[in-house]
């Protein structure tokens, strides 16, 4: 229940901070596409939270792939590759959220279905996809 909180409050915090454009030329520029970077990584956080508060199987995928790419985030901007559009406040609940979530999908607390090697794998891919498509590419 407290991931489904913190993904909603968030969710609702990052989509208010969205400038939406009413003509149509600002859909075709990076900047705009920019700003949904922090929103994806929040509905993340909501499906994670949903999924393990029903006991769905895939649960420990969507609880690795949030955490890796919350902490993708604060640490491609701690390198320098972009600067990271989430504010200082949801970096570090969503870096805390991440560790949790990591800890949670890789020691299979819940007894679902356990993160093979693959997932995980694949998980850190898709994560670092979604950091460099919303803020580098």
């Amino acid at each position: 229940m407290v991931f489904l909180l913190i993904a909603i409050a968030l969710s609702l915090a990052f989509l208010l901070k969205i400038e939406f454009s009413q003509g149509y030329t600002a859909y075709f520029k990076r900047a705009y596409y920019n700003q949904f970077g922090p929103l994806a990584i929040s509905i993340e956080l909501l499906f994670a939270g949903y999924y393990l508060f029903v006991g769905h199987q895939k649960t420990n995928f969507a609880l690795a792939l949030f955490g890796f790419t919350a902490l993708l985030d604060p640490l491609f901007n701690f390198i320098g590759l972009f600067d990271s559009l989430v504010p200082l406040y949801a970096t570090i609940l969503l870096a805390l959220c991440g560790i949790l979530c990591l800890w949670l999908a890789f020691t299979n607390t819940f007894k679902l279905e356990r993160l093979s090697t693959l997932a995980a794998i694949l998980s850190v891919v898709l994560g670092v996809f979604i950091e460099l498509f919303f803020n580098y590419l």
